[in-house]
């Protein structure tokens, strides 16, 4: 993109959680050693949709399979590249693992934690605000969808 006026960078955000044992987990990871925990998100290539953006983000970081289910929130913000303010926009999606492998690659540190400790390990407000936009559509996903979070884990 050379054209600086109209650069943007497109970020995707993956809301992703499982069942285990009962219980629901989401997926936070730490990008560097002594950073916070956050959100797995990825940058959107040219030419890519962030709902392939952040599918690639699951399968080739994270070795897993997942299942888009809806849009959990959107957000904008800018960061500085070469002493230049350039506008970000960030796409979070919900996501189920549906299988795969356990060890992530490209990241610091993984956890697997449920709702309330995800809460309170996240430090940006846009990444709380985003977790919290994802247990909401799930809510309203199961309700339309006519799953229950135990009918999920006898599937």
């Amino acid at each position: 993109m050379k054209n600086t006026k109209n650069q943007q960078i497109v970020i995707g955000g993956a809301v992703i959680f499982k069942e285990n044992r009962g219980k629901r987990q989401f997926l936070l990871v730490k990008q560097k050693e002594n950073e916070s925990w956050e959100i797995p998100k990825v940058t959107v290539r040219r030419g890519e949709s962030s709902v392939r953006a952040v599918i690639r983000l699951a399968s080739e970081q994270g070795g897993m399979a997942v299942r888009v289910l809806e849009e959990a929130g959107r957000a904008v913000g800018s960061t500085i590249v070469n002493a230049k303010s350039i506008p970000q926009k960030f796409y979070y999606y919900l996501m189920l693992q549906k299988g795969g492998s356990s060890d992530l690659i490209g990241f610091d540190e993984f956890k697997w934690v449920e709702y309330a400790d995800a809460l309170k390990r996240l430090s940006l407000k846009r990444e709380k605000d985003m977790l919290k936009g994802g247990k909401d559509v799930l809510k309203e996903w199961e309700k339309t969808h006519n799953l229950k979070k135990q009918e999920v884990v006898m599937f």
